[in-house]
């Protein structure tokens, strides 16, 4: 166990000094900085160095990014004054600045207010003991682990920090699901106990539909969702877990193309029960028995609707989607015109009928018969 743990402490410690932030460790001045958060947890469970990297700094972080200059490679994509943060774009890398700071919160769901502090407080405001971990940016020293976070990870175990954890920040048992599905943990009892209380409502929709995105982006997240059904937190039921799972195998296969997005927007659509799901679902139950009545029953349909459709049982879908979706004519509208049909509905009329006859496979013989044929329809229809 310790030669693991040792490992594991050199593996983040190679992780850290390999990081291309040396114009960031040049401009840090005297200041002093730790990697924390999720880079820290992913590194010591094993998951991996991922892309983003939070970056705590005690000091002044305007200071710091102006210190940067304008000859470093790095883009600064965003600054948030109130909370002493900036977003930057290292090489490829996602850094989130913060001040070490404190927060309190003025009533449940707030947003937090926040003063500057130490690197002890700083992790002892985070989430979960696993959330709490940080190493300096240099890559030496020790692991700070005050909450013994990594013990947690060892013990497979997601512990809430404090008895309010979850009660100020809501949004906390929809971050709980992300990690307890993505790291097999599970919640403690005093963390279970919390979560069974949570209270969603209290935080704004914005806030709400901002975590559940980040959810529903994970690869376990149908996993996810249903954690969050089974501790009280959302209302989902079986038959909407059910599809969560279906959109999951469907969408790495043809037609979807393995669209990551895709995924996402469907699964949000299926979380959120509202009026999109209802259309998807009665489009799930529809049996076109020709290609033109699919395609009129699919058009005006998101990709995220059709995708949901066709893992509610709707099997036509992905034909449509392969084989007709993209069925086009050789003439348009103006051949029509020029062979006398004048301007008005009778136009689409005859293009409409040629296209739909043309799915069907009853019209061959290329752009002639096509024009021929809607000519006809579009004299029916004046």
């Amino acid at each position: 166990m310790l030669r693991a743990m040792d490992a594991g402490l050199h593996q983040l410690r190679a992780a850290i000094a390999g990081l291309p932030l040396q114009p960031l460790r040049d401009a840090l001045g005297d200041a002093d900085a730790w990697v924390v958060g999720g880079f820290v947890r992913d590194v010591l469970a094993g998951s991996g160095a991922p892309a983003d990297i939070d970056i705590a700094v005690d000091g002044d972080v305007d200071g710091l990014v102006e210190r940067l200059g304008a000859e470093a490679p790095v883009a600064v994509d965003a600054r948030h004054a109130r909370f002493g943060t900036a977003t930057l774009g290292v090489d490829g890398l996602n850094v989130d600045l913060a001040r070490t700071r404190a927060e309190t919160y003025a009533h449940p769901g707030a947003l937090p207010d926040v003063e500057p502090a130490g690197i002890e407080a700083d992790l002892a405001r985070r989430d979960f003991s696993v959330n709490a971990m940080a190493m300096s940016l240099d890559g030496e020293g020790e692991l700070l682990d005050p909450f013994d976070g990594r013990g947690d990870l060892g013990r497979s175990t997601l512990r809430v920090l404090h008895e309010r954890s979850i009660a100020d920040d809501p949004t906390r048992a929809i971050r709980a699901a992300r990690y307890a599905s993505r790291f097999h943990l599970d919640p403690d009892a005093g963390t279970s106990a919390q979560l069974r209380a949570c209270e969603l409502a209290t935080v704004s929709a914005d806030r709400r539909h901002a975590e559940l995105a980040r959810l529903a982006a994970e690869v376990t997240a149908p996993a996810g969702f249903g954690l969050l059904d089974e501790w009280g937190v959302l209302d989902i039921g079986d038959r909407r877990l059910e599809l969560l799972e279906a959109i999951d195998g469907l969408a790495s296969e043809s037609p979807w193309g393995d669209d990551a997005e895709l995924r996402t927007r469907a699964i949000m659509l299926v979380v959120a029960g509202d009026e999109a799901l209802g259309r998807a679902l009665t489009l799930a139950g529809m049996a076109p028995e020709r290609p033109s009545e699919a395609v009129r029953l699919a058009r005006g349909h998101g990709a995220e609707e059709l995708l949901v459709a066709a893992a509610a049982g709707g099997a036509w879908v992905p034909d449509y989607i392969e084989r007709w979706r993209e069925q086009r004519l050789l003439i348009d509208g103006d051949d029509l015109i020029a062979a006398g049909i004048p301007r008005g509905p009778a136009i689409g009329a005859g293009l409409q009928g040629a296209l739909e006859r043309k799915l069907d496979g009853a019209l061959t013989g290329g752009r002639e018969a096509e024009l021929e044929l809607a000519v006809e329809l579009a004299r029916r229809s004046i």
